[in-house]
């Protein structure tokens, strides 16, 4: 969706201070709407709501969202320079000033992007206009990729503490056309990332009409990646997330466990020491947040692991590696304990700083916490037990289970965790996750008897429990895109029925060349010609096939089925009939598509987002393409363009030489 503009201007023709009259109707309609169209905004005045009510309304909801406000200073008119005030006031930046003649000479103005048009008689000079255009169109996207570099509002830039509001807390409750799409757009985000289809969330995200409304739905998107195991990907919605607003905690935790997970992957260019740096330019923005804390201290408790816990190596040898990185431990401590520090409520930062301790103890016989760690260890208990979510109620027994571990015997240990158990004794991987955790305790021969005897209840548990199957992963997934079948007499021809089964031959000699089969899925829209084509290719090699398409299927039949032959209906029937997966229909999905934005151009992106939510690395892009433009938006060229740009792993079948 494009990023949205509000113009503040006089309506009408005015007079400057020499007394000339200047048509701002005209400077708008001939020089500023079509220069912000040119840079890829959408433009909006307040005299331009056809909806009946309070313009000014519309105008403060406006001048709080808005990606950028243009603020024409050409006369001083008190309208505009109240409307200029209100976005200084909101918003720290995203402003541009443009004047015709002279410029504005206020001091307050001396830090926003200005441009001069030229004007002659009553509106824009006619042979400086396209300069001028040009110039505005360059000034507007630069402004806009600098949106988050220095602050051009004087009240901010002056203010140096002020924090901008929240754009939700300044809600116009009287714009209820507005807030009403919005809500229905945040329920569709909400629903999709319930039901893990993140594809759904990555092309709402790109349909929110402004910048807030995209960064809430790129991190949700993120969160549910994250959440997902896809790590690289939802690092990269987040980023787009914290593109926008640097400051959303929620979206600066989010990224720093993607950051930690991918460094303990593995994965080329992570590191531990990437999270940690991020965590603590996250502190420096919030630095009472005792969950950031806590997850540095993961951070740091996963450097002092790593450093020992490495298979192959003895119980002795591995306590004696232990023992040796006392630095990394006492980091690890420090961090954990700030976070209990902010938050004596924050049980999990808590235990964890306990356990620590106790394990410095242990491997170096120092005896420097011995103070900290026997008033801890009530303080801990009664934060546990004041734990009233029932939803935690798990995490907060469990604490208890490891503070016996800590403190108790054998017997308690047991009592403890068993209490764990009875409130959430079903989930094999909360169980499993608690008893990896006593099992690095073991690995170090720590209090062995209340180790083993803690091992012993969720063992027993677990023995109980079958393993859940891991959520079906493809291997590979098969991104299709290809051209319909030809109707009758086109010309040039593109994809004749003449050339159907050689098009054929070369789709399933491409799948045999990428071995396609029953791990893999595929993902296209089931038009007649190529679609159908890789459908049934995929069907004879077991691929699970997953149709999305741009309409309701009864549209989608008349408009990319029999559009030009009858004959091609029984096909799309009888792959149907194969299908193990339910067709989706984007206006069921996604709502119906916003102003502007064309449906099959969007159901590419949808196909080509819910690929890529199962992993960059495992998608291969499939076209049969001529190479050149399609006969409207969305077509072959469009995906080809998309995908070769993000992944590059493509096979291209020129219909051109088939």
């Amino acid at each position: 969706m494009k990023p949205h503009a509000f113009v503040a201007i006089p309506f009408g023709v005015k007079k400057d201070d020499q007394g000339n009259e200047i048509d701002f109707n005209r400077v708008y309609a001939d020089l500023i709407k079509p220069a912000l169209e040119a840079a890829g905004l959408e433009v909006f005045r307040a005299d331009e709501e056809e909806q009946a009510g309070d313009i000014r309304t519309d105008m403060f909801q406006e001048l709080l969202l808005a990606d950028l406000v243009v603020a024409d200073l050409t006369i001083d008119n008190p309208n505009v320079w109240y409307e200029l005030g209100v976005r200084h006031a909101l918003r720290a930046r995203g402003v541009l000033l443009i004047s015709g003649g002279r410029m504005p000479t206020a001091f307050d103005l001396y830090t926003d992007r200005k441009l001069r048009y030229s004007i002659t008689n009553i509106g824009p000079d006619p042979t400086a206009i396209e300069k001028d255009k040009a110039k505005l169109t360059d000034m507007v996207k630069a402004t806009m990729e600098s949106w988050h570099g220095r602050k051009v509002s004087p009240v901010y830039h002056l203010l140096t503490n002020l924090q901008e509001p929240d754009w939700k807390s300044l809600r116009v409750g009287s714009v209820r056309e507005f807030w009403e799409r919005h809500e229905t757009w945040e329920r569709r985000i909400g629903l999709a990332s319930k039901a893990g289809q993140i594809g759904d969330v990555l092309v709402l995200a790109d349909e929110a009409p402004i910048a807030a409304f995209r960064a809430e739905a790129w991190i949700s998107a993120g969160e549910a990646l994250r959440k997902a195991g896809r790590f690289l990907f939802g690092l990269e919605q987040l980023e787009r997330g914290l593109a926008i607003e640097p400051h959303n905690l929620r979206g600066l935790r989010g990224k720093g466990i993607c950051l930690q997970r991918l460094a303990v992957e593995g994965k080329p260019g992570h590191s531990l020491d990437r999270a940690r740096a991020h965590y603590q330019e996250a502190l420096e923005k919030f630095p009472a947040d005792p969950e950031t804390w806590a997850l540095l201290g993961r951070v740091d408790k996963d450097d002092w692991v790593v450093s020992w816990h490495q298979p192959g190596k003895t119980p002795q040898l591995m306590r004696d590696e232990a023992a040796y990185e006392d630095a990394l431990l006492r980091s690890a401590i420090e961090s954990y304990a700030t976070a209990y520090r902010r938050n004596p409520g924050h049980y999990y930062s808590g235990i964890n700083t306990l356990m620590l301790m106790h394990l410095y103890r242990y491997l170096t016989n120092d005896p420097r916490h011995d103070k900290d760690m026997a008033m801890m260890a009530g303080a801990v208990r009664f934060a546990a037990e004041m734990e009233m979510d029932p939803i935690l109620a798990f995490g907060a027994k469990t604490t208890l289970g490891d503070l016996e571990v800590l403190v108790g015997t054998p017997d308690s240990t047991k009592a403890a965790y068993k209490e764990a158990l009875a409130k959430n004794g079903k989930d094999w991987f909360a169980l499993n996750s608690s008893r990896a955790q006593l099992q690095l305790l073991k690995d170090l021969r720590f209090r062995l008897d209340n180790v083993e005897a803690g091992l012993s209840v969720f063992d027993r548990a677990l023995q109980k429990l079958t393993k859940p199957e891991d959520k079906w992963h493809p291997r590979q997934v098969f991104l299709f895109s290809g051209h319909m079948i030809d109707k009758p007499g086109r010309q040039p021809p593109r994809f004749p029925v003449s050339k159907e089964s050689v098009a054929a031959q070369r789709i399933g000699e491409a799948l045999q060349k990428l071995e396609a089969g029953p791990e893999d899925l595929a993902l296209t829209q089931g038009a007649c010609g190529g679609d159908l084509l890789f459908t049934e290719a995929c069907q004879q090699r077991g691929v699970m096939v997953q149709w999305l398409q741009p309409f309701d299927e009864p549209t989608f039949i008349q408009t990319s089925v029999v559009c030009h032959s009858e004959t091609w209906r029984d096909r799309y029937l009888k792959a149907k009939a194969k299908l193990t997966t339910t067709i989706r229909s984007a206006p069921e999905s996604l709502g119906p598509p916003p102003k502007g934005v064309d449906p099959y151009e969007r159901c590419n992106l949808w196909l080509l987002y819910t690929a890529l939510s199962y992993g960059i690395s495992k998608v291969q892009f499939l076209c049969l393409w001529d190479g050149g433009g399609g006969d409207g938006p969305g077509g072959t060229a469009h995906m080809y363009q998309e995908v070769n740009r993000r992944t590059g792993q493509v096979t291209w079948i020129d219909s051109r030489n088939l």
